[in-house]
């Protein structure tokens, strides 16, 4: 079985969760990537365009799985296993979820859900009426790169960001959640969800992700709509008074280490799991998670060099990944750069990962001078 996984810059999930995932299943793992020097073994390829990877495939060996988890490369991974008829996520399911503006349209137009929303491509006017407050995001970001909540005067608020296409929307008040799904093509599984705890406003920088399971329908009718429903799934959405609404859908399974805890709550190989719906094979029945798990976020919080860092960390339910090192220079940005660790735990109730994270925190503090 020979996989061909499309890459950009090297990621946890893939490293340490696709890769192991496919050679302990007995596969010919070829990485192509615009960024060869970053990964091992790479083939260097432009990934940015279908057609390079088409040719570099065709060139190399035949592919029976062609796989990304890229939030970047959903597209052109999709256009390539077409063209080789492998099992893959339809084009444009992957380019309406990863399109905000698009996602916003399709939704409307399916009658989902109704969310003010402008597309601002660089140089169009700025809207004259906007319903305050609202969200300014990219159109095809990540990790809250330039999202912001903005109360009052939006031209000003986005001079900087006028390079670019944005997304202006209605701020949509409420807990945010996810729902985490897994499908075949035929059917959509319910893997789970998280309750997501953000830094203070006007950012929305993600601090805090808690286990709680919701097989929320209106999202899945949503990702119906979107016509996502091959491999995994990761949607923000948030419970307002009027109904949840769907905040983005990442069409690849959820980041920041919250993966390797859905598989910890789970206790299922959720990578090989993916994997095998790419290889053909009918998305699994997911077990109940019998305890409970979180994923912290040590953010940072002013700008300055880390002076003092916790050790990597594995043992009684609980993992710490350290993301920067002593000696590390941090300027704060309000994205997900700014994280300086990332921990994840899991426990029979609430109360006892609350305190093993607590506990941990305090013997381990990170310091910026």
């Amino acid at each position: 079985m020979r996989l061909y996984v499309i890459a950009a810059k090297p990621t946890d999930s893939v490293t340490g969760g696709f890769l192991p995932a496919a050679r302990a299943m007995g596969c010919d793992v070829t990485i192509l990537t615009d960024r060869p020097r970053q990964h091992p073994d790479a083939i260097a390829c432009d990934v940015w365009d279908p057609r390079a990877v088409i040719d570099t495939i065709a060139h190399h060996h035949r592919p029976d799985v062609i796989f990304s988890n890229s939030d970047h490369l959903q597209v052109e991974t999709a256009l390539a296993a077409e063209y080789f008829g492998l099992p893959g996520k339809d084009w444009r399911a992957c380019l309406a979820a990863k399109n905000k503006s698009l996602t916003r349209r399709r939704l409307a137009e399916a009658g989902v859900e109704r969310v003010w929303s402008v597309r601002l491509a660089p140089g169009d006017p700025v809207p004259g009426r906007v319903p305050y407050p609202v969200v300014v995001k990219p159109r095809e970001g990540v990790a809250s790169e330039d999202v912001m909540l903005v109360e009052r005067d939006l031209e000003k608020a986005i001079a900087g960001l006028r390079d670019r296409p944005l997304v202006v929307e209605e701020y949509l008040e409420g807990p945010l959640r996810t729902l985490e799904t897994l499908g075949d093509g035929a059917t959509t599984r319910v893997l789970g969800g998280f309750e997501t705890t953000l830094g203070p406003l006007p950012y929305f920088v993600e601090e805090r992700l808690d286990w709680a399971p919701d097989p929320e329908p209106h999202v899945l009718r949503a990702l119906t709509a979107l016509g996502v429903g091959f491999g995994a799934c990761h949607t923000e959405y948030v419970v307002t008074g009027k109904g949840p609404r769907i905040v983005e859908v990442n069409y690849r399974v959820i980041g920041d280490h919250c993966d390797f805890l859905l598989a910890d709550l789970l206790g299922v190989p959720l990578f090989e799991w993916i994997l095998r719906v790419h290889m053909g094979e009918p998305a699994p029945e997911v077990p109940s998670a019998t305890g409970h798990g979180c994923a912290v976020s040590v953010v940072a919080d002013r700008s300055g060099v880390v002076v003092e860092a916790p050790p990597a960390y594995e043992g009684d339910g609980l993992w710490h990944r350290p993301l920067r090192s002593v000696g590390d220079r941090v300027e704060l940005t309000h994205t997900n750069r700014d994280y300086l660790g990332v921990i994840r735990a899991v426990g029979p109730s609430a109360e006892r990962v609350e305190q093993a994270v607590g506990s941990f925190m305090r013997r381990h503090p990170w310091v910026i001078a």
